[in-house]
């Protein structure tokens, strides 16, 4: 027993020594804790020397834990250059950072980032503080500042590519994620904001590489196939479009932005019992409803039913009276129903909602819509006419590269 009391002695004075050296080296109060709990060890066990007493089962293992275990512990995690103080100050700021106070959780990790400037951790937990009260520029630096440390921190990547989007930096960013995508090629979410940044700019072709590379990763994913629908409508290419929406439409049936954009390319193609369908499927989307009932409006007129489209005429005014009013007073297929339609006088005093489609969504809904206004006063066979010239361009153009990849490879030989 007294062997065993010496022995338990002389290890956790030892350990109680190192970890005060390392509190000293490193100019850090958190090794206090540490020092706090071995004090404690040792305390019960001069208590059982002095006083001569046995302790109980449970403050033998207190003991033993306090000044043997948890110090090796520390010691060992120091050794496999993991740093505790690290770890126990991140848990203080991330504890202030859910518990809503900022400020305190800031200056855990300000103070952590002087003692140790490679903190992966303490960087990344502080461009998330900043990017929630809206520090943007502090959030990136903090974020870059954690990328350097850490090379394969994708999602930091994201994060700087984001907000240099939401400060208007449109070049910065998608150089950032082009970065990030040589790297990280199946990084769903950047393929799409990149492509988003091209759409923008109005780079179709360049937007389409980007979302068909992604494609090869995420082949049955909903936003890239919607979102090469859209590239497509902006290229006037509506065969790929209606392909790749109807493979959009068939992974997220609740989807009905793609009925809605199959049903103009119908109106487009002169199909109109495919588009009235399709025009019928959307109009469980309050937004799109308005829309739907003026266009089947249409499509009754061309058919010659007047009194449907007088009712589904009705009907999107009552739901939209502002924008449908003066779509209809603009377009003069209505000329005939005109006296039979409610629209309002005040029209002004009509609050129009706002609109959930995103600027891309906004930007092919609104060029279908122009395009089959267009083509309406153009035959089928005008349009059969011109997808088979263009088709024999295409075909021409395949055939004229193969040839020039042969004159190449001749030379080259």
């Amino acid at each position: 027993m007294l062997v065993q009391q010496l022995i338990f002695t002389v290890i956790s004075f030892a350990l109680f020594i190192f970890i005060f050296y390392k509190m000293i080296k490193n100019n850090d109060t958190t090794y206090i804790t540490f020092l706090v709990l071995q004090a404690i060890g040792i305390a019960l066990n001069f208590m059982e020397v002095l006083f001569t007493i046995k302790l109980n089962i449970i403050l033998y293992i207190v003991m033993y834990l306090f000044s043997i275990i948890i110090p090796i512990f520390v010691i060992i995690l120091e050794k496999n250059k993991l740093s505790v103080s690290e770890y126990i100050n991140i848990f203080k700021a991330t504890f202030y950072f859910n518990s809503g106070n900022n400020r305190k959780a800031k200056q855990v990790l300000i103070n952590l980032l002087g003692k140790n400037p490679e903190s992966y951790k303490g960087h990344k937990l502080l461009a998330q503080i900043y990017e929630s009260e809206g520090g943007m520029r502090k959030a990136i630096d903090e974020y870059v500042q954690a990328i350097d440390i850490n090379k394969k921190d994708y999602d930091s990547y994201f994060k700087v590519a984001n907000l240099l989007n939401n400060l208007d930096k449109k070049n910065e960013a998608s150089q950032m994620l082009s970065n990030l995508l040589s790297k990280k090629p199946d990084y769903k979410e950047a393929s799409i904001l990149l492509g988003d940044l091209l759409i923008e700019q109005e780079m179709y072709k360049e937007a389409a590489n980007v979302y068909h590379e992604a494609l090869k990763y995420n082949g049955f994913d909903f936003d890239l196939n919607y979102s090469l629908g859209i590239v497509y409508t902006m290229l006037n290419d509506f065969q790929s479009a209606k392909e790749f929406y109807e493979k959009a439409a068939q992974i997220n049936t609740l989807m009905h932005n793609c009925n809605y954009s199959l049903a103009e390319i119908a109106l487009i193609y002169k199909e109109l019992e495919e588009a009235e369908r399709n025009f019928m499927e959307s109009l469980d989307d309050e937004e799109l409803a308005p829309d739907c009932y003026y266009e089947l409006s249409k499509i009754c007129l061309i058919k010659g039913e007047k009194e449907r489209a007088i009712q589904y005429a009705n009907i999107a005014i009552e739901l939209s009276p502002k924008k449908i009013s003066q779509k209809i007073k603009k377009d003069a297929i209505f000329i005939p129903i005109l006296a039979k339609l409610s629209i309002p006088f005040n029209l002004d005093e009509k609050d129009e909602k706002e609109s959930k489609l995103t600027p891309k969504e906004m930007k092919a809904k609104e060029h279908l819509e122009e395009m089959s206004e267009i083509t309406r006063h153009i035959g089928y066979n005008d349009i059969k006419m011109f997808n088979k010239n263009k088709k024999s361009n295409d075909t021409k153009n395949i055939e004229y590269d193969e040839i020039e990849k042969e004159n190449i490879k001749e030379i080259q030989d």
